[in-house]
């Protein structure tokens, strides 16, 4: 039985609407879209119920923040941590976004350098911030994910479970009978990177006393996203060299367990000092 029999190939067009040869709306960038206008309602219901101490102007200011954070650090991390020596031969490459080349971890980075700054220059608590960026950014990297599916890229190491996909992307040129089936780990990555932490941090943050501790829930979500990352890359393929034998989704994971731990023990620490964290 050859695999176009028993598993599914993967052949969705990433241009929802095309305009002119492969220019077009794509599935990807309508996620970005949809995960802003989710992040700003829930940004919305936060400032509403007293959460987060904005004015409606300091919103609309810290949206735009977050916008450049997630899109400079993304593909500045992208270009620093999988594809310097690509960089380095043609440096123009980092405006060739149309390629495609976005890191969740320089996102990471981007996003909490703009909390940083907004915080200096409107005199909100970062912490604060930290704890509210947690709770709208989940459900950007759940449609970040499926959007990857969508893509075919990010595939997962070949496998023969029932639910594994072939994706013609993975081998240029070659029968689909000779392509291996492989991990759909965009899905799996979807749920344990999205999905679990979107409901915990709405949990932590509506229905506990948390946000009274400012950094605990931005550090547990940091520490949640981690061992999560961890995880699903153990059913992806490498997409770059591996780091001291791991991956470097994985070993830039570490360093996001590390600092979220620190954010939680600050927290902890200035809750017994009777201080604001």
């Amino acid at each position: 039985m050859t695999n176009q029999v028993t598993h599914w190939v993967h052949q969705i067009d990433p241009v929802l609407i095309p305009i002119s040869g492969t220019f077009g709306v794509r599935y990807y960038g309508l996620a970005y879209l949809l995960a802003f206008a989710v992040a700003y309602a829930l940004l919305s219901l936060m400032r509403r119920r007293g959460l987060v101490r904005l004015t409606g102007e300091q919103q609309q200011s810290l949206m735009s923040y977050l916008l450049l954070g997630v899109l400079l650090g993304g593909r500045l991390g992208y270009v620093i941590l999988y594809a310097w020596s690509d960089f380095l031969d043609r440096p123009w490459m980092v405006f060739e976004v149309w390629h495609g080349g976005m890191a969740s971890h320089g996102g990471f980075v981007g996003v909490i350098l703009a909390i940083w700054l907004f915080s200096r220059k409107q005199h909100v608590p970062v912490l604060e911030l930290g704890d509210a960026l947690a709770v709208m950014t989940p459900p950007g990297l759940l449609l970040g994910r499926i959007a990857n599916f969508i893509n075919g890229e990010l595939w997962g190491i070949p496998s023969q479970v029932k639910w594994a996909v072939i994706f013609p992307a993975s081998a240029p040129g070659v029968p689909l009978d000779r392509i291996p089936a492989r991990h759909p780990s965009q899905l799996y990555e979807a749920g344990l990177e999205g999905l679990l932490p979107m409901v915990y941090v709405l949990w932590r943050m509506f229905g506990t006393r948390a946000p009274q501790y400012p950094g605990r829930i931005g550090g547990g979500v940091l520490v949640l996203y981690a061992v999560m990352r961890l995880i699903g890359e153990c059913f992806r393929e490498p997409d770059a060299t591996l780091i001291m034998g791991l991956s470097r989704g994985m070993f830039y994971s570490l360093f996001m367990i590390i600092f979220g731990i620190g954010l939680v023990v600050h927290s902890r620490r200035a809750t017994r000092g009777g201080a604001a964290a």
